[in-house]
């Protein structure tokens, strides 16, 4: 059984940046595709960021490319969201998720190719 638990997550105002953490346990890192989403008060759960086993292969939501960054270090099993230039429209709960086994050259956008998620993180950004 894989446990994703996500940690980083507060209130910020806009402009700023947070680094949201996922470590992974039950499974070797090594073969899992990862990704984070978000779901904001109303709103369905959206793709933000993925990472394929190959760490090159990467794709970015268009509302959050050039601002977010997200990185894995399969030695520390963890996964990791660089947010800078925080925006209000970014508050939301954020999740990390993984695709197992994951593929090496393809990141999936959507929810259903991933099989377990974390508890999820509050992220709030004020103006």
């Amino acid at each position: 059984q894989v446990q994703l638990v996500e940690s980083g997550g507060g209130l910020v105002q806009a402009g700023a940046s947070l680094r949201l953490s996922c470590s992974a346990s039950g499974r070797s890192f090594y073969y899992l595709g990862m990704a984070w989403f978000r779901q904001g008060l109303g709103k369905a759960r959206e793709f933000v960021a993925g990472i394929a086993r190959r760490h090159e292969v990467i794709q970015y939501s268009d509302s959050v490319k050039g601002r977010f960054t997200i990185t894995r270090d399969d030695g520390k099993n963890t996964l990791y969201l660089q947010m800078n230039s925080l925006k209000p429209a970014d508050t939301a709960v954020y999740y990390c998720a993984e695709d197992d086994p994951g593929n090496m050259w393809y990141v999936p956008l959507s929810a259903s190719p991933y099989d377990y998620w974390g508890q999820g993180n509050q992220v709030t950004v004020s103006t």
